[in-house]
């Protein structure tokens, strides 16, 4: 399918979602949250996908909503932001519960709905010269897909409040500091970057990486003891599942292990 405001491919079991509005630094349109439902839809229901990947045409990731369309809008603007962030949100879901690895490489700003992206992510690779911030108020709005929820749980509350009261802007030293991003490239190294650790995920065990997606999810919500009862069913699962038993004799014989066999 093709999109107007992305390109979504899936090679070598790693979806790519690669937002293509540069020369409106990416903000997300009511036809690019349309998209990005779509998108997550294809990517939850497709077996092939092992890993996910979020990439940005431009030196921009994502620079939030496009604020002029908002405007545009008039006095139907909040039955309209209503759809369009059901939408968002509805695929911000999507992509949060999936069992697949999401990766996000982030060129220049990731702010608004862009940082949401990156707050969601399980592993954030950044160019040196890129920057965060929430900005939801700077504008007189407040956050929306999912960074109240996955921005505390990132770096902390007080950081998150610091970020979404005050919108200062992150350097990608800070950000890295903070735990926002996991590393820290040149610029140009960004989208290979993406592609490489993706590439690492798609070929390891997925079975082993739902497991481990499902008990941080499920921690939130349990008590010790509950939480590891939980890891003990998983492991003794895993341990007798076709890549538990590759995983180990590939160790214990040297060798890199080749998953999803069975």
């Amino acid at each position: 399918m093709n999109y107007e405001t992305m390109s979504f491919t899936v090679e070598k079991n790693t979806a790519i979602i690669r937002l293509t509005r540069p020369e409106a630094a990416n903000t997300m349109t009511a036809k690019m949250m349309d998209e990005l439902l779509d998108v997550s839809i294809q990517c939850d229901t497709n077996p092939d996908v092992r890993a996910l990947l979020f990439l940005a045409e431009g030196p921009i990731f994502c620079a939030g909503g496009d604020l002029s369309s908002f405007v545009s809008a008039g006095d139907e603007i909040t039955a309209k932001i209503k759809l369009w962030v059901t939408s968002f949100h509805s695929s911000i879901a999507l992509f949060s519960r999936m069992n697949t690895p999401i990766v996000v490489a982030v060129k220049g700003i990731a702010a608004g709905a862009g940082l949401s992206i990156v707050s969601m992510a399980d592993y954030v690779v950044a160019g040196e010269s890129a920057k965060f911030v929430v900005a939801y108020t700077a504008a007189g709005l407040s956050p929306d897909g999912s960074a109240t929820y996955h921005l505390p749980r990132r770096i902390g509350d007080s950081r998150a409040r610091e970020m979404m009261l005050t919108n200062r802007r992150l350097d990608s030293a800070t950000a890295l500091n903070w735990g926002l991003v996991n590393q820290v490239v040149s610029d140009d190294e960004v989208d290979q970057s993406g592609i490489e650790l993706a590439a690492s995920l798609a070929a390891g065990s997925a079975p082993a990486m739902a497991a481990v997606k499902d008990l941080l999810r499920e921690s939130y919500n349990n008590g010790l003891e509950t939480q590891m009862e939980l890891e003990a069913r998983s492991i003794a699962t895993l341990a007798g599942s076709p890549d538990g038993q590759e995983g180990m004799h590939a160790f214990l014989n040297k060798r890199k292990p080749v998953f999803g066999k069975g």
